[in-house]
């Protein structure tokens, strides 16, 4: 059941229209005792999930008991996170999760329908995992708030993943990112039906129909200015309200270029992306409109790790971004890759599979990834500064750029909110 619904390429919502759809929402609920909150983490701050968090919070006062970010393989946040994030929500709420160990195991998703939606690419069973706070925490609402936008792994983010993925444990995680990665991105990328989402949907109708999940959809774009936008609010039950959300940022997220590019500038803003883990969203979400010899240019001032995970950064600097078959011979020849299948995943989504060189420009700071750590996992290292110099980035605006000498480049602010295409690739 949809319960509020606002968007379309024309919309922009502020605050205010926020707080008024999500109280319209929650009053057709009736009365809640007891309510778990999960947003997203600090690496998905564009998405206004912390704005609505905190209204929740207001709306329901201290039957709002627990708030849970869904951090999936992620570094849980701040102080300063939590405060920048959530505004006054208080931060004895949050709760940590981990994917490790703090897991339910509800039911698995044949190996069959694994097989079957996968095209026979992957044949295992699935498991179905959630932190055990959902269900032994004797909630009567639980809030799953998030944004829909292209994604490398599920082809489109948030709905069931926000649960499945961002509360899951490390076998149902690092399967799911499997799964995607074999299937191969550019089969998914943009789509709201591929089969990591079949497989979620297959869990979600056998195994998560006991818990009491609303999910709260925002889609944000970056608009012809260059600014954020929040087109568009989405809250209901089922499916269905994914499905017009996915339908919308597709609309809104989704850039189809005119021409390959040749030469690609992406921004990674510096409170958001410390890792490659996170940063390869410049290349993940740009590798279908990048032609073949082209270079994509990644200006990453906080990089400072590999993986936000400590064995996953220690597999990513043992083996490297070097393209699919080589990741999958290292999967089957060692014992540590299979194990953590999301890492094989990123590696496999990491690599340009040698079509297009990437150079990566970390700040100079004593934390930042240094020249050899950057060309030991297989990227090319360019110089921050002389990058900076050459391309003033007030200059710039989104998209394609003529300079003054006639070079031309493309330049991407916000990775994390669009995908770029070219129709030769996106079929």
């Amino acid at each position: 059941m949809i319960y509020y619904e606002k968007g379309s390429p024309g919309t922009s919502l502020s605050h205010a229209d926020l707080q008024q759809g999500l109280q319209e929402a929650l009053d057709k609920l009736g009365e809640r005792r007891k309510v778990l909150a999960i947003p997203p983490d600090y690496t998905r701050l564009p998405s206004r999930a912390g704005e609505l968090t905190e209204m929740a919070w207001k709306y329901f006062g201290d039957r709002l008991t627990d708030v849970l970010p869904a951090l999936g393989t992620h570094t849980p946040m701040t102080d300063e996170q939590i405060s920048h994030m959530f505004g006054k929500l208080p931060a004895s709420l949050i709760r940590e999760h981990d994917w490790r160990n703090d897991v339910i195991t509800l039911g698995e998703v044949p190996a069959s329908y694994v097989r079957e939606v996968s095209d026979g690419d992957v044949d295992f069973p699935w498991p179905a995992q959630v932190n055990r706070l959902l269900v032994e925490g004797g909630f009567d609402l639980i809030l799953s708030i998030g944004q829909v936008v292209p994604h490398e792994v599920v082809g489109m983010a948030n709905y069931n993943k926000n649960i499945l993925v961002g509360t899951g444990g490390s076998e149902g995680i690092n399967k799911s990112h499997y799964i995607g990665a074999v299937y191969g991105m550019e089969r998914m990328m943009g789509r709201s039906d591929t089969p990591v989402r079949r497989v979620f949907n297959y869990a979600t109708e056998k195994f998560l129909h006991e818990l009491p999940i609303l999910y709260v959809l925002t889609v944000v774009g970056v608009n012809e200015e260059g600014r954020q936008q929040t087109y568009g609010l989405f809250v209901g039950d089922d499916l269905e309200v994914f499905e017009r959300a996915a339908k919308l940022s597709l609309e809104v997220n989704f850039v189809m270029v005119e021409r390959p590019l040749k030469k690609t500038l992406v921004w990674l803003d510096p409170t958001e992306f410390k890792s490659t883990w996170l940063g390869n969203k410049s290349i993940y979400r740009t590798r279908m409109a990048i032609a073949d010899g082209g270079e994509l240019i990644v200006l990453a001032p906080a990089l400072k790790e590999f993986g936000e995970d400590k064995e996953i950064d220690h597999l990513i600097r043992k083996y490297g971004y070097h393209g699919t078959p080589a990741t999958l011979k290292a999967v089957a020849e060692n014992q540590d890759l299979r194990e953590n299948l999301s890492a094989a995943a990123h590696l496999i989504h990491g690599s340009s599979e040698g079509r297009f060189t990437v150079t990566y420009c970390p700040g100079k700071g004593s934390e930042n990834l240094t020249r050899e750590e950057i060309e030991s996992v297989g990227f090319q290292w360019g110089d921050y500064d002389e990058v900076m110099s050459r391309y003033d980035l007030s200059k710039l605006k989104e998209g394609f750029n003529q300079l003054p000498d006639g070079e031309e480049i493309y330049y991407i602010s916000s990775p994390a909110l669009g995908l770029w295409a070219h129709r030769d690739r996106f079929e």
